[in-house]
């Protein structure tokens, strides 16, 4: 019997721990209005789900208990924010729905058990659940854990968890793991700072200010390909981000050493700065005896921003 079937029969009562990783506004739905959603959670699931205190602009949810308790309590999260995508596109011009996304925090020595050998593992999970599972590449600041991205239905992504909590009962962490906490903003969190630092924001002075969560979801909006001229003025996520605005030009010039890693494998990393950003990109051609490129941004000045920002983070 596997583990996943063991976890599914009577009797064994297998107790886990997930971490969750959640901005402000993903929190505020979960708690509900006077605690109301998160105590019904509690009582619907049987787990224990509780919310990491402070002014950072992000908060880890941990969610303890049997196996079964947390495959219901991230069922009752996930529909919960289904219900939040629905609520937000009535006003909205994006016709296609997208994913329900939850980032889980993972243990850095797990993950390899969690992509298998050869990405067969993470393979086998994105086949049979239709959910869409990445694992971050680097630890997050100051710990040894890793973001682990889960998108799709609610169904999907309760799916995924069954297969994570079995790698994580196949495969128990290696020594010891230092968890992520997120930092509280500080004073110079307005100055542009590079991507890694999850607790960061970048803006334009007098201009636009984009919380690095809003930046996520850009990302994540390019990955799903909604089309990105409807992120204009009646979007409700992007307060500000105004894409009709006049079109306008900037000239940068990078150094050739750093071409690469803009265009990327394929023009792939060049062409999500563009799908990002909204902006055009165009890069000159090498000119002989030149260390420099020059790099041509048009777009509006909200879209030239974001695409500065994304080369700079390059």
């Amino acid at each position: 019997m596997s583990d996943l079937e063991e976890m599914s029969s009577e009797g064994l009562n297998v107790t886990l721990t997930l971490r969750l990783l959640m901005h402000g506004k993903e929190v505020g739905s979960i708690i509900g209005k006077k605690g109301e959603t998160v105590k019904s959670m509690r009582e619907e699931s049987g787990a224990r789900i509780n919310i990491s205190e402070g002014s950072c602009p992000e908060r880890i949810v941990t969610i303890t208990g049997p196996t079964e308790g947390i495959f219901k309590a991230f069922s009752l999260i996930a529909h919960k924010f289904e219900e939040d995508v629905t609520a937000a596109m009535t006003n909205s011009p994006v016709t296609s729905k997208p994913p329900v996304t939850l980032r889980l925090v993972f243990p850095g020595s797990q993950c390899g058990s969690l992509i298998g050998k050869g990405g067969s593992k993470i393979k086998e999970i994105r086949e049979t659940t239709g959910a869409q599972v990445q694992v971050a590449g680097d630890m997050l600041p100051d710990s040894t854990e890793r973001a682990v991205t889960i998108s799709g239905t609610p169904q999907a992504i309760t799916q995924c968890v069954r297969h994570i909590c079995a790698v994580m009962l196949e495969s128990p962490p290696k020594g010891a793991t230092i968890p992520y906490r997120p930092k509280s903003l500080g004073a110079g969190a307005h100055a542009m700072m590079a991507p890694q630092h999850p607790a960061q924001a970048f803006s334009i002075p007098g201009r636009y200010a984009f919380a690095h969560q809003d930046l996520t979801k850009l990302h994540q909006l390019a990955l799903q390909h909604v089309p990105l001229p409807s992120l204009g003025q009646s979007h409700p996520t992007f307060p500000g981000m105004d894409l009709s605005a006049p079109t306008s030009s900037q000239e940068l010039a990078i150094p050739n050493d750093f071409i690469g890693c803009i265009i990327g494998r394929q023009g792939s990393k060049i062409n999500e700065i563009r799908q990002i950003s909204g902006a055009h990109v165009k890069i000159a051609s090498a000119t002989d005896g030149s260390a420099m490129r020059q790099v041509t941004i048009t777009g509006s000045p909200a879209s030239i921003s974001v695409a500065q920002y994304l080369i700079n983070a390059r």
